[in-house]
This record gives structure tokens, C-alpha cells and sequence, in this order.
């Protein structure tokens, strides 16, 4: 999705009124309240990484209607490649997100790597 792919799938994924918490000050912080909402926030992120953004998964854990996983992202930028690691904590109303929190390892270097790209 982040490199370009399509969206649909996405859409589909989240429920109607989602809300997709991510923290900071960056220009993808806030708390993205809908559907239209949440998918505003995904596409402004694909278009601030320019397709550069990679997401890699690394663990996850379900207990319920919730999943915890573990991601490291990274991007080239200016010939530097810059890193952060998440945990996105996401609670499901059957097979749909109803909210999400993103929670960066390093808030401040998460930060930093989103305003850089504002």
C-alpha cells in the first residue's frame, strides 16, 4: 500500500467509524476519526514517503478482538536511510479495525523522521 499499491482492500478493512491514533506533532499525528479520515491519514503518509517507505512486520500477538505488532519502517532520503520501529496496537469489531494506536518506540526520532518530510 505505502510503495503504491492499491487502497481498496484497506477501505475495507476499516470500520465505519475507526479511529486510528497516532501520537506527536508530525504531519501524520492526530486522531484520525472515520473511514474517510483513516484513509486520508494513509494516503498523506504514502505521498509524504513518496513511495520510499518500507514496512516490515515482526511479531504479532491477538488476545480477543485485539492484535499487537511489532514493525520497523525505514526510508532513504537524501542518500540517508532513516528508521523507526512501532508497535500498532489495533482492536477488531469482527473482521474490521474499529481503533488503532500507533506507538512509536522513539517518539522523538519518529517524530523527526515525519516533520523532515512535511
Amino acid at each position: 500500500m505505502y510503495a503504491g499499491g492499491g487502497l481498496d482492500a484497506v477501505r475495507e478493512l476499516l470500520s465505519p467509524d475507526v479511529v486510528w491514533h497516532v501520537p506527536g506533532g508530525s504531519a501524520i499525528a492526530g486522531d484520525h476519526r472515520g473511514r474517510d479520515a483513516g484513509m486520508a491519514y494513509f494516503e498523506r503518509r504514502r505521498a509524504l514517503a513518496g513511495g520510499r517507505m518500507v514496512i516490515e512486520e515482526r511479531r504479532q500477538i491477538a488476545d480477543g478482538d485485539t492484535v499487537v505488532q511489532l514493525a520497523d519502517g525505514s526510508m532513504e532520503l537524501g542518500g540517508e536511510t532513516l528508521r523507526w520501529r512501532t508497535a500498532g496496537v489495533y482492536r477488531f469489531d469482527g473482521d474490521q479495525v474499529a481503533e488503532a494506536w500507533l506507538v512509536p518506540l522513539e517518539l522523538d526520532a519518529f517524530d523527526a523522521i515525519w516533520r523532515r518530510l512535511n
